[in-house]
């Protein structure tokens, strides 16, 4: 087999070197030890994730068996689930226990519900009718006390879904900044609220105010994020909430029970935990529900929504499927794409919406390209949270090695192959990434987003490939192109912009900065997000108007000067 230079890989006292044709026809890879004794195949199995006493010292213990619902925090005595860290004690089989969470039936979901219905109370409720000014110091003061559990929430989010430290803080740190965001953006919404329009003999104020109950269901790998993304400014404006905490990544929420207890009126905000199935369709089902956040899979919103008895009348902000593209230009700069590339794909295990999920490259330069992603795929290293330079974390979801393998399987049975030396290695949660090339649209791959390390490559001979593709996806978020001169990428720039919603130019796809809109086409979105979008998807505008003369002047002033009115406000 003619074979090209070969790539080095060092972990665990190893070296891992692969070498593979010009073509990518045909792969081999092999193990050797330093003290070249002998020779080990490179797909050999993998130690599972395991932690040594010193280290299960630090692991959080959170106690979920309690409820928030209409302001207390209380006891749960029914069925509990135990909560694991995807982590093995050391020389054991035995996940580390790191705590609980309380199973809830339909009764008490639907109690959770009626509790934030009575406090909306038809736009009576004392939060819905607080003034503005309230609202936001108590959202400053819901900071302020989560800001004491910090090192808390970091903990756990390293332990429960596994992020690194690094991203766990950041996870944190980015949530707080989005929140004091939020209430700068009210700030500049209320400005523009409280200017009077005179047009066409009439006199108004344009507000907008609360809608009324939201369902918020946010994802397990931003647990704390993406759920405050919909939570803090649905709160600002005066909703009331139901919580549907995700079944993983659920502790950090439990950990702010006491503080949602304590800072809001009663109902306002309300915890639901335990299976989805059970408990979410009796809530939709009511027709109590005016909101609906969700983060997660199309076909499970869908389902969902179809039970509401008027979905016409349904306020959805839905994020949901991606499979974004990276589109690599034979004249990119190699090693900037391939950067961008491996970060944009395999970033927190390939567990993000915005990670590429597709890359296709320019079969002039397949070969070069595929040989250096892989080099540094193999180079990443793979560990626990919390130990220093670890890009590589335990799999939170007990069923993704498995359904990552069938992909594999899949792709593997039609044509494509694992070229990368370290590919197909996994034990556990355990999981390293796997490149396939070349991928084809017979294969699942091509069609499913597979959330995990899974690093899909497609030769593409001209834009009518990519074009072919778009035509099909059902998916519509992002894409990424590499090229260096970009003037040459105009017409597929602009295909592009019709088919999604962000287009990154020499760089991996992304959310942020949060001040940028955030949405989808097709089956990936309903409505936008960003800083200031949020407050406008969770609000309705309520126009109130008098007649444009001497006596509708009046009374408008006398109403804007009412402390007790909220409706018409004077200027600030």
């Amino acid at each position: 087999m003619h074979c090209e230079e070969a790539l080095r890989e060092r972990a665990s006292g190893l070296c891992g070197r692969l070498m593979y044709s010009q073509k990518l026809e045909d792969t081999c890879a092999v193990h050797w030890l330093h003290t070249s004794q002998f020779l080990l195949l490179c797909r050999s199995s993998i130690a599972p994730p395991t932690c040594d006493t010193a280290a299960c010292e630090g692991r959080p213990f959170v106690d979920g068996r309690k409820v928030l619902c209409n302001g207390i925090v209380s006891d749960w005595e029914g069925p509990v689930q135990e909560v694991y860290a995807p982590i093995f004690k050391e020389g054991t089989q035995e996940k580390i226990l790191i705590g609980y969470q309380a199973r809830m039936a339909e009764s008490d979901a639907l109690a959770a519900l009626d509790a934030a219905t009575a406090s909306w109370n038809h736009g009576r409720g004392a939060w819905a009718l607080a003034s503005p000014a309230h609202r936001v110091a108590k959202i400053q003061e819901l900071v302020v006390e989560l800001k004491k559990h910090r090192e808390q929430i970091v903990n756990v989010l390293m332990w429960e879904i596994c992020k690194t430290s690094a991203d766990a803080a950041k996870e944190f740190d980015r949530t707080m900044d989005y929140i004091q965001g939020t209430l700068d953006a009210h700030r500049e919404l209320l400005g523009g609220d409280n200017a009077f329009k005179q047009i066409g003999g009439v006199l108004a104020q344009v507000k907008r105010r609360p809608v009324g109950v939201m369902l918020n269901m946010g994802p397990f790998n931003y647990p704390f994020n993406e759920t405050y993304c919909t939570l803090i400014p649905a709160l600002l404006m005066g909703n009331s909430v139901v919580m549907k905490l995700p079944n993983v990544g659920c502790l950090a929420h439990i950990c702010t029970m006491e503080v949602y207890a304590r800072v809001f009126p009663a109902g306002v905000v309300n915890f639901v935990s335990g299976a989805g199935r059970t408990t979410m369709p009796p809530i939709m089902q009511s027709g109590k529900v005016d909101i609906f956040a969700f983060i997660g899979g199309s076909k499970a919103a869908d389902a969902l929504m179809k039970t509401h008895p008027e979905p016409h009348r349904l306020k959805a902000c839905l994020a949901l499927d991606a499979k974004n593209l990276a589109i690599v230009m034979p004249d990119c700069n190699l090693d900037s794409a391939v950067a961008e590339c491996v970060t944009g794909s395999l970033s927190y295990n390939g567990q993000r919406c915005t990670a590429l999920k597709l890359m296709f490259v320019h079969e002039s330069i397949a070969a070069q390209f595929t040989e250096k992603y892989c080099a540094a795929v193999d180079k990443m290293k793979m560990g626990l949270p919390w130990e220093s330079g670890v890009k590589l974390t335990p799999l939170p979801e007990p069923s993704k090695p498995g359904y990552l393998r069938e992909l594999i399987e899949d792709a593997e049975a039609k044509g494509a192959k694992v070229i990368n030396g370290l590919g197909k290695q996994e034990n556990g949660a355990f999981v390293r990434p796997s490149v396939l090339y070349p991928v084809s649209k017979e294969m699942r791959v091509w069609h499913e987003e597979q959330f995990g390390p899974l690093c899909p490559i497609a030769p593409f001979s001209s834009l009518d490939d990519i074009y072919a593709y778009l035509d099909e996806t059902t998916f519509g978020q992002q894409a990424s192109v590499f090229a260096t001169d970009l003037t040459k990428t105009g017409a597929l720039l602009d295909v592009l912009a019709n088919n999604v919603c962000r287009v990154n130019l020499n760089m991996q796809c992304s959310r942020g900065p949060d001040f940028f809109p955030f949405s989808g086409r097709k089956s990936s979105a309903q409505g936008t997000l960003s800083i200031s979008e949020a407050l406008k998807v969770v609000s309705i505008e309520a126009i109130t108007a008098a007649k444009d003369d001497s006596v509708g002047q009046q009374g408008m002033l006398a109403l804007a000067a009412d402390p007790a009115c909220t409706a018409v406000t004077s200027l600030l």
